[in-house]
């Protein structure tokens, strides 16, 4: 067959960047960007290159495989047919609710579901179908505390706002490493390009981070902070923008004299002794910001995976929101998407604690239980242990808390089916794996 052209787009993460892909009948002949995506253009990252070895990969499963002997004996898998594993995985479900009740049957949604056309379209049906309360993701990992605040500030979880990189003069970035992560959540390809773009027109780069981050190797100012000391310096800063004045929020605005006296004892030499920070560097960053002519603010992963992770959340966007840059050009915008998911009422706006976990109640967060709970709701004895579980799109053992402890509790599932490129996602003695 002749070389042909095909234009792609990457599902190996969120920035779904733009691919130019030459094939040769089944042949990858090359992966490069493609220069014309409005996205991404023409950027591309190792991960992105891998997809051949992905395509050729001789581990990568192709039609589903079914676990034979018994657990703690050595695996061994035989191929199946797809309607033989859609009807034992239909029957094992509804079997094992039947028998015991309908939270037996737990769910853990990887990463790759934000993604991924098809978990998107499909993926939230069949949570609903098996209607358990035991779903957990890899979402209670890093970014909950994103969607309460959302929640709480602006009426749905998923109004989230995002720097408006290509247009700020002023980008202020807090445990965050879009060098490397293309800048999960904010979703921002070839960010290194953006970088450049931002300087050339005058444009500065703060880096909030305890480590030097490849994103803190290229900022104009990298400020160390203390580990979990986030929310500290962030309230001192919204201190320092109510005390001189440089508040200017939208007429929306309300509750601003709630702030102040909420943020009054976090003074710039309290943050100070607390985040290593020194307090007239806080001052001064409090002093930029509000000056710059547009200016955002965006706190990630790293901000939200610590004690006060929740008000370090609210107090980013409470800098936005005092500063008068939420929602404007240059500063933290929300999106437009292809599909609003929020404005037609596609998914529910959030709630908080409608019930908890059987064993230590931890309060869910729209209808998910944080994934940490996981394996002890396993190994627990009593109503409502969770003795199955649906795992599409991730690997917990290997990306959520305790997980070697979290690999023996799967050990002791009655049944598991994971949907996933290679056995690689396989716990080594679960009773019946499917893909």
């Amino acid at each position: 067959m002749a070389e042909a052209t095909r234009y792609i787009t990457c599902v190996l993460c969120e920035a779904n960047c733009g691919l130019e892909v030459t094939v040769d009948g089944p042949m990858i002949r090359s992966i490069k960007g493609h220069q014309d995506d409005p996205l991404s253009r023409g950027h591309i990252c190792p991960k992105a290159i891998a997809l051949q070895d992905l395509h050729t990969d001789p581990d990568r499963l192709r039609t589903p495989i079914r676990r034979l002997g018994e657990p703690g004996a050595e695996a061994t898998w035989e191929p199946i047919g797809w309607d033989e594993a859609f009807d034992l995985v239909a029957e094992r479900i509804v079997g094992i609710q039947q028998e015991h009740c309908r939270d037996a049957v737990g769910i853990y949604l990887g990463n790759p579901n934000i993604h991924s056309l098809g978990a998107l379209t499909h993926g939230l049906g069949l949570v609903r179908t098996i209607k358990s309360r035991n779903t957990f993701s890899a979402t209670s990992v890093d970014q909950l505390p994103h969607q309460l605040v959302a929640m709480l500030l602006y009426g749905h979880q998923f109004l989230l706002p995002v720097p408006d990189i290509d247009r700020t003069d002023l980008l202020v970035l807090i445990g965050t490493n879009p060098m490397a992560s293309n800048g999960s959540l904010m979703t921002v390809p070839d960010f290194p390009g953006r970088l450049r773009e931002l300087r050339s027109r005058g444009g500065k780069l703060i880096v909030i981070d305890p480590r030097r981050t490849e994103t803190a190797a290229v900022a104009d100012t990298h400020h160390f902070i203390r580990p979990g000391t986030d929310a500290h310096f962030l309230l001192a800063i919204i201190r320092t923008l109510l005390a001189e004045n440089f508040s200017r929020p939208a007429a929306y605005v309300d509750g601003i004299g709630a702030v102040r006296d909420a943020v009054e004892p976090f003074t710039p030499e309290r943050a100070a002794a607390a985040s290593g920070i020194p307090a007239e560097a806080i001052v001064d960053l409090a002093r930029q910001i509000a000056i710059a002519p547009s200016a955002a603010v965006h706190a990630r992963m790293g901000a939200s995976t610590q004690a006060y992770g929740t008000v370090a959340q609210w107090a980013a966007q409470a800098i936005n929101i005092l500063t008068g840059n939420i929602d404007r050009p240059g500063g933290a915008m929300l999106t437009s998407p292809a599909i609003d998911i929020v404005g037609k009422g596609l998914v529910g706006k959030g709630h908080l604690g409608a019930w908890r976990s059987r064993v230590r109640g931890l309060p869910e967060f729209s209808g998910e239980l944080p994934v940490s709970a996981l394996a002890e709701e396993i190994t627990t004895p009593g109503p409502g242990q969770i003795r199955a579980l649906v795992c599409i799109a991730g690997n917990p053992v290997s990306s959520t808390p305790a997980g070697g402890r979290l690999g023996d509790a799967l050990a002791g599932l009655d049944f598991m089916v994971i949907r996933a490129r290679s056995q690689e996602c396989f716990p080594p003695q679960s009773r019946e794996v499917k893909s």
